[in-house]
């Protein structure tokens, strides 16, 4: 079949299934389904980090706008207004936040403003970008991940939450938020990264220096692994932070991340396993993690030259149709498209679900394929 004639009709698939779904959840934010069918993530209101202000609560609002942009579909915008207005009770509270709030408001007011121009939008995004801004370490020149329980600790899932900043640089004019992200992926590169471009999921630093202290196991096997979610992070957020800056080095990394990934997805016939660096038993998959490194995959693309384009296009695509062929579930009696994503490693509660953010990343490449996305980032 052609490509072309190929994504329309998984769009028009996943798009069937999530109106279904966005009708019989009305304002659920969802996160993964029990027993088939997604429960509210958002009821506990006291801004505890499990409940309304958990990292993942964005990614259903995020959905929703992909969608409303390419089909002009109001039910899409409503849900996603809906989800936005709720995470204000996190904003307010403030103190389950952490180095995720670009997740959580990049794909809600962030990308409302993007598109209806919403001035309320707007300031909630500036706000979120305030707070993780208030978590950089001005002495180590990190953002601090989590709370007051990891002290020193910066992760990898953070490069992802840099387009915050970029952007609300670019909405005031104010530099520091910009010099912020930078400094930030500059240390990524310098404490996390590997030279053959694999990375740690998180690094202890001394909080006045800098100095590694350690590199904890995190979501991965072991310490020294190389979870893939992870890596995944660190390809799409080294492009989005050379789209926003245009500064070599971070393509460079980007590429280098995504040589990594691609030659070890490819052992697998391109279904990332939970850790590339694992036992051979069990067989733990991760989907999300495909599903993210494929939209970064395409990002890469747009800005190499034309020649090394059909090496991240074509993996892309591979990836996508291998995630689609052996791991989607179009049936509307279930929540959740993309199965057998993996949460951590050791989490056994969380081996083999659907997850939201997995549908995120799959609607938003299928849409990027189709010429049908925003920049949401």
């Amino acid at each position: 079949m052609e490509l072309k004639t190929w994504l329309k009709d998984i769009f028009e698939k996943s798009e069937a299934k999530l109106a279904i779904t966005c009708e019989r959840i009305g304002d659920i934010i969802p996160y993964i389904p029990t027993n088939g069918r997604y429960t509210d993530k958002g009821t506990d209101n006291s801004g505890s980090r499990e409940g309304i202000a958990w990292w993942t609560n964005g990614f259903w609002g995020g959905t929703m706008w992909q969608l409303y942009n390419a089909t002009g579909k109001d039910l899409y915008r409503k849900s996603a207004e809906n989800i936005e207005k709720r995470l204000d009770v996190a904003l307010d509270s403030f103190i389950g936040l952490h180095h995720d709030v670009g997740f959580m408001y990049s794909h809600t007011a962030v990308a409302n403003y993007r598109l209806t121009k919403n001035d309320k939008s707007r300031r909630r995004g500036l706000h979120a970008a305030n707070i993780l801004a208030g978590r950089y370490n001005p002495a180590a020149k990190y953002i601090l991940a989590w709370n007051v329980e990891s002290k020193g600790w910066m992760i990898i899932d953070t490069m992802m939450n840099l387009p915050l900043l970029f952007w609300a640089d670019k909405e005031l004019g104010r530099p520091q938020y910009s010099y912020i992200a930078k400094t930030h992926a500059d240390t990524v590169i310098e404490k996390l990264l590997r030279p053959d471009g694999s990375s740690n999921h998180i690094a202890i630093l001394d909080h006045h220096t800098g100095e590694v202290l350690g590199l904890p196991m995190g979501q991965g096997y072991e310490s020294g692994s190389s979870w893939t979610r992870g890596q995944a992070w660190a390809l799409y957020g080294f492009a989005l932070t050379y789209h926003y800056t245009n500064e070599p080095r971070y393509l460079d990394t980007a590429k280098r991340v995504a040589h990594y990934f691609m030659t070890s997805v490819a052992k697998t016939d391109y279904v990332p396993l939970c850790d590339f660096r694992a036992p051979k038993e069990p067989v733990l998959y991760d989907t999300t993690a495909g599903a993210i490194a494929l939209c970064g995959l395409l990002a890469i693309a747009q800005y190499v030259p034309e020649h090394e384009k059909c090496l991240y296009e074509e993996t892309a695509i591979m990836m996508l149709k291998a995630l689609v062929e052996k791991h989607a579930d179009f049936n509307p009696e279930n929540d959740g498209i993309l199965l057998n994503g993996t949460t951590a490693y050791h989490d056994e509660a969380g081996h083999h679900v659907p997850i939201i953010y997995g549908d995120y990343f799959l609607i938003e490449g299928l849409l990027r394929l189709m010429g049908k996305d925003f920049f949401i980032w």
